[in-house]
């Protein structure tokens, strides 16, 4: 795996010592990937501002200010919401954008410009911090040079012909992602304790109370497109959720240079509760805001993994202090923090690309294989993951401690349902991956093959030593067909033994 350089703060340990401000917010019926123009139905009239907005940019566009029919414009791509998908923390970013009056952070390496699907035109109206109030139909403007982002969508949705319409957004309302992540940074530097205990009790009801606001949003972006001479099978209209940004495995990695240098700064435990718990509430809570709603969802959750702050090949900023803004810190030096870089942004485009492709409903995206190359499966990716029960024990395979680093035993244990007990087959690679990460697999210790070898847990490489058959509910490393994971008791480790066949060689 291609080794990067760790984001690296710019700041003294005093300014560290300092940071107590607010970050930066954090920031369908699905038609055919190619959606059919016609004729356009008679567009509801835009207030006279707005009106005139839509003239300058269609004279811009075409040379003249009139509104045109579908099938006679230019096509266009255009997400919405908040910092996750503006560009927040890829470093560059659009002018105007960048303050001293406007935060917005616009990058020109945002997904929505990088995806492989074809577009004449795309459009970047999120905007970092941005609730669902300031992109819903009568919401505020973020900035006087902002438009609401509803009406920036109404313009452009009237000047070409939208294919897809792309909504990041439910971080900012009740969740309140980016103060819980100051938080728990501010904690970590304070020597105070962990921030899960103060938060996790409430998780849930924040999560249920953001589902209702992301459904009105995309009901009022559904009536945008259709005041504007749409019909819902003219375009895609995607709700994607959020990856974790940080897990708690960052020690695996062989240049590991430290929390406070790498960015990866807080309670460890607090990253494995974040990775582990709170932002798989999340995702479920907006899967359910797009079923609701008739959106296609891009579940996001799991696309980090293996590529966290501090990790290799890491696909997002950590701590980061950007000391040319006035002393001392701020909202507005610390914002960049915790977002997608420029290759998270990336992995979001060749998720969405791959998408648009699709004709799914729902649809997961990670990097099974720790390569660097994002997979879609129909689904969310949690679907995959299912509990191994062995058959003589009764009890349920787990990763002890709820654990995930390497060299994690794996073993047996009452079932739970918990997260530690779910696993994935991943059959065309023939890895077993376990359910806290997509960057974990049963591994065969050094490739000894012998009877009595216990498995663990360590970063998928694909190797064959992590390679495994499955046959009914059996599992043989590929390079030892003659033996098998077996679970002789039921709190014994997992080990390979000469396959006969028995109940404890077998997993439902």
């Amino acid at each position: 795996m291609t080794r990067t350089r760790r984001p690296t703060l710019r700041c003294s340990l005093a300014a560290l010592a300092a940071f107590a401000a607010a970050l930066g917010g954090l920031s369908v019926t699905a038609p055919s990937a190619a959606a059919r123009p016609h004729a356009a139905a008679s567009s509801t009239p835009l207030s006279p501002e707005l009106e005139k907005i839509r003239a300058a940019e269609a004279a811009k566009l075409y040379g003249d200010s009139a509104e045109r029919p579908l099938a006679a414009r230019k096509t266009s791509l255009l997400s919405l919401g908040d910092s996750e998908i503006s560009g927040e923390g890829v470093g560059t970013y659009e002018p105007g954008t960048n303050g001293p009056d406007n935060w917005c952070h616009r990058s020109p390496d945002a997904a929505i410009h990088r995806t492989g699907i074809p577009a004449d035109v795309t459009y970047n109206v999120a905007c970092s911090g941005a609730t669902t109030g300031n992109i819903r139909i009568g919401g505020g403007k973020q900035y006087a040079d902002e438009l609401v982002q509803s009406d920036a969508l109404a313009v452009k949705a009237r000047n070409t012909r939208v294919k897809l319409v792309l909504l990041v957004a439910g971080a900012n309302d009740d969740l309140q992602f980016g103060p819980v992540i100051t938080d728990c940074v501010t904690r970590y530097l304070t020597l105070q304790g962990p921030c899960e205990p103060k938060y996790a009790p409430g998780w849930q009801a924040r999560v249920d109370g953001l589902v209702p606001k992301v459904e009105a949003t995309v009901r009022d972006l559904r009536k945008v497109m259709t005041d504007a001479g749409y019909t819902d099978g003219d375009y895609k209209l995607v709700v994607m959720g959020y990856p974790s940004p940080i897990g708690p495995d960052f020690e695996d990695n062989p240049d590991f240079p430290g929390k406070l240098p790498g960015g990866c700064v807080g309670h460890t435990s607090d990253s494995a509760w974040g990775r582990n718990t709170a932002v798989p509430a999340f995702e479920r809570g907006m899967r359910k805001a797009a079923r609701e709603t008739g959106a296609v969802y891009l579940d996001n959750s799991r696309l980090f993994h293996g590529h966290e702050v501090c990790m290799e090949n890491t696909w997002a900023r950590g701590l980061y202090v950007d000391v040319t803004n006035p002393f001392p810190p701020n909202e507005n030096s610390v914002r960049q923090s915790f977002h997608p870089n420029a290759r998270g942004h990336a992995a979001f485009a060749s998720c969405l690309t791959q998408l648009y492709r699709s004709d799914w409903r729902e649809a997961g995206c990670a990097d099974p294989a720790s390569t660097g190359s994002p997979v879609l499966r129909e689904g969310a990716w949690d679907d995959a993951f299912r509990p191994l029960r062995a058959e003589a024990a009764g009890t349920c395979v787990d990763a002890y401690g709820a654990a995930s680093a390497n060299g994690t035993e794996v073993g047996g244990w009452p079932c739970s349902g918990a997260r530690n007990q779910q696993w994935w087959f991943d059959g065309e690679r023939g890895s077993l991956h376990a359910g806290l990460t997509h960057d974990r697999c049963v591994d065969v210790p050094g490739g000894t093959y012998a009877a009595g070898a216990a498995v663990v847990l360590w970063d998928c490489h694909g190797g064959t030593n992590q390679r495994f058959t499955r046959a009914g509910g059996s599992f043989s490393p590929a390079a030892a067909p003659g033996l098998c994971l077996t679970l002789a008791g039921a709190k014994e480790p997992v080990r390979l033994q000469k396959c006969d066949g028995s109940p404890s060689q077998r997993f439902a």
